[in-house]
């Protein structure tokens, strides 16, 4: 007999994620949730990453993470990653280029840049895409001179931003959130799940539980909308009209918070009434400029902003000059309460019932004004009014793009302010709350840059808010200065610039009238604006390629910075590699895009958790830099005034310099936190040298709490406006009066009838008389009005999934597997009417151009809606996918379909106030394709770029990690 020694298994019943764990903040969309990077010796390559968790003492994600979060391993190790700097050397378009050192990289750069500034830094145009740096980029713009600076939020939400920060002081978005505690009734309006996601997430979770109603309003049901109580599947577009609907049922039945709107509102406020004249649509002022209301008691005209008077708010006075005026409230009563809004009017066209309409604004009141919530908490107002507790009213709203990209929604947004202002629902305990370092002043201070100092710097930040026409950015002919034309009378309120006109204008030869020289040079960093990020898309790379009579380029230079090889790679003259997010130092500043919370002030950073690795995944030599740092460097070889010393010395050795000892104003720099000589300020201070370990140390980030009698009432509290003015976010502890009447834009209609020193062309002027109306309107989107309805009969929108994030995202090879192809996704019944069968490949046409999908039934979306996953479809050659990658092959894009100019070709298709670019105002006709095999491609097939592809073998990471632990 012969026995065997059983040989007892190693079992690690107790196993580390990784050796090592690093805190930073994640980068796989606009979140900028908290994350652990564990890290760990695969014996080849050294310390690499692990695996990534949620930090839970972050203050945005508390521990949650999404998968883009968790797939961050892959973003870093992606074989799309950029290694070297690239100069073209084939035709643009080809992707033929060849590696170059970055010493010849940006001696390149300079070259083309140095003649530029010294002899009109117009000439430069500087374009960023879906990055959270622009505190710097926008500085930078203006150092150099150049008006021609934009940013992301030009064609993603500067509709949601300006409309809420012309009326309330802030806005939905990154500017607000739900009051998750209290709340009782939460209207989502045209929310996907891609920014904001995890607070989101964990907000809904509280909000089940506590058994608050959730209703969405969406084209689409996915995602939150699939967990809400109730689904409203609205018509793309027609969101302000329903939001009017409820307004005239909320005015109709006397319910509305009247107190609340005379207390922090100017509904009392008088608006003179004088056609035709000079003064209509302004408010009556003192001498001393002050606005004022009729007292109905001294039968007067007083002081707006005083107390202890008995303003009217209805009703037609006349004041001591004669002038007739009424409150805007009166106004608002006269519009709203008009047959037009209400609900059995507005109802086919939002394709929701009438007694649907009406049930929603009884439930509105209801939980606003029968909830009686009331915080036990002592607070004292602007004027010095001391308040034994907090009123609330329950009902919150939040928004997103889904009525931001509508040439409408301006208009829309401001339509949703005015709703929730009417229920006394804007920084009440219980509805929409501010985040700091909002609300701000109405409208914000900062103007748009327009005049250039002795040394060649700009005034101000070429970004900023209009104030009149006066603020625009036109010559004397009223013609547009800046190449992508914001700031102009085509879109005055353009406060994030139009990243999505650029192209077209550039090839079209633009010109800057102080010199009458064309665009030289576009540099655009992370904006894909060939592919996915293009309105027009073949069109875009067609001006990108263009040449003239002489055969050279209409746009002679473009300079690109990404960090991984995106379509837009190969249409650019210099690419310059960025680093990987887990590889460099960001600031997520206060000054740009804020992580705070409702009852806290936040900042963060990111850190390089790995050095910038020298190899790609396959081995070869991997040389890439932080854009910012590149930045800066160029900054000092140009000489730019902030960024070098009185000796020409470089002022800062890197971004990370930079963020420590740069001052926008005294005492205040890009990061809050650990400030002053010894770290122990915060929010103003001197630079602290240490700065950056305290916030390694800390998790990588800073957050300081509002002071509890400070955190409701935001806009007249006088604990909140001292605190916020101690860290510089208002200038004095003076209430901020939210508007519901806007005498900024009546100051534009004013100049269109002409009236004023500065007016418009008289091409410009019936627009700027229409779309300027002080109080909200709502209008049929450009392309719904300007085709025909039996052509193309329905609606075609985009939906961001929650896995996935813009284009760099869905190149993620762990990613990749939940989706990897999109379908056109329609109603059954939809596809019924049109012969359509589910899985049938289909010709989609729009006014612009026609594409090849397949066609996915599904019961989730509004009938006359299709719609699709957005920015899947891939390039062939682009983000070194595999030759039959099934993005490329099955994959597709809307965009083809998308013209970015209006069908009458007289504007950019855009909203006409703010410039946002709308994407979801296209229409489409469907029909089944000729050819249904199972080999189809979808179409168009634009030929590949000629960029190295992947292997076809599977991407396989942590097979060393698991070697390393077999005994």
């Amino acid at each position: 007999m012969v026995t065997h020694a059983l040989t007892e298994p190693v079992l690690n019943l107790s196993p580390s994620p990784g050796d090592e764990v690093k805190s930073t903040t994640c980068y796989m969309c606009a979140c900028r949730c908290g994350i652990k990077v564990w890290l760990a010796d695969d014996g080849a390559h050294g310390k690499t990453i692990r695996y990534i968790q949620g930090n839970r003492d972050h203050p945005v994600n508390q521990g949650v993470l999404c998968a883009k979060g968790a797939a961050g391993i892959m973003q870093h190790y992606s074989p799309a990653r950029l290694s070297k700097p690239l100069l073209r050397v084939g035709e643009r378009g080809s992707g033929e280029f060849r590696e170059i050192e970055w010493d010849e990289a940006l001696d390149i750069a300079t070259s083309w840049l140095a003649p530029i500034r010294a002899r009109n830094p117009d000439e430069l145009a500087f374009f960023t895409g879906r990055d959270q740096s622009q505190a710097l980029t926008g500085w930078w713009a203006q150092q150099f001179g150049t008006i021609n600076y934009a940013a992301h939020g030009g064609f993603c939400s500067v509709n949601m931003a300006a409309a809420g920060l012309y009326s309330v002081g802030g806005s939905f978005w990154e500017f607000g959130e739900p009051d998750w505690e209290h709340t009782r009734y939460l209207m989502l309006w045209g929310v996907a799940e891609d920014h904001d996601s995890n607070p989101i997430k964990l907000g809904l979770a509280k909000l089940k539980a506590s058994g608050a109603k959730i209703v969405a309003v969406n084209p689409v049901r996915s995602g939150y909308g699939a967990i809400a109580d109730e689904w409203i599947g609205i018509r793309p577009g027609t969101d302000g009209l329903f939001a009017f609907a409820l307004v005239h049922e909320l005015l109709r039945m006397d319910r509305i918070d009247l107190e609340y709107l005379v207390r922090y509102a100017n509904a009392h406020w008088l608006v003179i009434r004088n056609p035709g004249g000079a003064d209509d649509g302004l408010f009556a002022r003192n001498a001393d400029g002050e606005a004022l209301c009729w007292d109905a008691v001294k039968k007067v005209a007083v002081d707006a902003n005083s107390i202890d008077i008995s303003p009217a708010v209805v009703g037609e006075y006349t004041l001591p000059d004669g002038r007739i005026a009424v409150p805007v409230f009166q106004l608002i009563v006269d519009r709203y309460l008009d047959p037009q809004y209400a609900p059995e009017a507005v109802s086919a066209r939002c394709g929701i019932p009438a007694d649907s309409i009406r049930r929603i604004a009884r439930e509105l009141a209801e939980a606003a004004f029968e909830s009686n919530l009331t915080l036990p908490i002592a607070w004292t107002d602007s004027w010095g009014r001391e308040h034994s507790e907090m009123v609330g009213r329950p009902v919150s709203m939040h928004a997103m793009r889904g009525i931001s990209a509508h040439s409408n929604g301006f208009h829309t947004c401001r339509a949703l302010h005015l709703l929730q202002l009417l229920l006394g629902a804007v920084d009440a305990p219980g509805s929409f709350r501010y985040q700091p370092p909002f609300p701000k002043p109405i409208p914000p201070a900062n103007r748009p840059g327009k005049t250039r100092k002795p040394d060649g710097t700009l005034d101000a930040g070429p970004l900023g808010f209009v104030h009149g026409p006066e603020d625009l950015l036109v010559d004397a002919n009223g013609q547009p200065r800046r190449i992508d034309h914001a700031f102009s009378w085509a879109y005055p309120l353009a406060a994030h610039g139009m990243m999505h006109t650029v192209i077209r204008n550039a090839h079209a030869g633009s010109s800057h009238p102080e010199s009458g020289h064309k665009i030289d040079t576009l540099l655009m960093f992370m904006a894909n604006m060939s592919w996915n990020s293009a309105m027009n898309t073949g069109e875009t790379i067609g001006w990108l390629t263009d040449k003239d009579a002489a055969g050279d380029y209409k746009i002679p230079h473009i300079i690109y910075s990404d960090a991984y090889s995106s379509e837009m790679v190969a249409y650019a003259d210099l690419v310059l590699p960025d680093t990987t997010y887990l590889e460099r130092f960001d600031a997520v500043s206060l000054l740009d895009r804020p992580i705070s919370d409702a009852d806290g002030v936040a900042d963060g950073i990111r850190h390089p958790v790995l050095a910038p690795e020298t190899q790609d995944v396959e081995g070869k030599p991997r040389d890439v830099r932080g854009f910012q740092s590149v930045l800066i460097d160029l900054g000092v070889r140009l000489g730019l005034p902030g960024l070098i010393n009185e000796d020409g010395s470089a002022k800062y050795r890197d971004y990370a310099d930079y963020i420590v000892r740069h001052e926008r104003a005294p005492g205040i720099g890009l990061l809050a936190g650990w400030r002053g000589a010894d770290g122990g300020q915060h929010g103003k201070g001197a630079p602290n040298p240490d700065q950056l370990q305290r916030y390694i140390d800390n998790g990588s980030f800073w957050r300081e709490e509002i002071p509890e009698s400070a955190r409701y009432f935001k806009m007249a509290n006088r604990d909140y406006l001292r605190w916020a003015q101690g860290f510089g976010f208002v200038p004095d502890d003076a209430q901020i009066v939210l508007q519901l009447y806007s005498e900024t834009l009546q100051k534009f209609r004013l100049a269109a009838q002409g009236h004023g020193t500065v007016q418009p062309p008289p091409e410009h002027r019936e627009r700027v008389a229409t779309y300027f109306d002080p109080l909200p309107i709502w209008y049929e989107p450009f392309e719904g009005d300007q085709i025909s309805s039996e052509e193309f009969p329905l609606n075609a929108v985009t939906q961001r999934p929650m896995f996935m994030y813009h284009a760099w995202g869905s190149q993620n090879a762990w990613l990749r597997q939940i989706t990897a192809r999109n379908y056109l996704y329609l109603h059954p019944d939809t596809g019924t009417a049109h012969g359509i069968a589910d899985e049938d490949w289909i010709d989609v046409s729009s006014h612009h151009g026609t594409i090849t999908v397949q066609a996915k039934f599904a019961a989730n979306v509004q009938a006359n809606t299709v719609w699709t996953w957005n920015a899947i479809g891939k390039r062939k050659g682009a983000w070194k996918l595999a030759k039959n990658a099934p993005e490329s092959r099955k994959g597709f894009l809307l965009n083809h379909l998308i013209s970015d100019i209006t069908p009458k070709g007289d504007y950019a298709n855009a909203d006409p106030v703010t410039g946002q670019a709308a994407w979801f105002d296209l229409r489409v006709s469907i029909r089944k394709a000729a050819q249904q095999s199972d080999d189809a491609e979808s179409q168009p097939q634009l030929p590949a770029v000629s960029q190295a592809e992947a292997s076809d073998a599977p991407l396989r990471y942590g097979a060393a990690f698991r070697k390393k632990n077999t005994r």
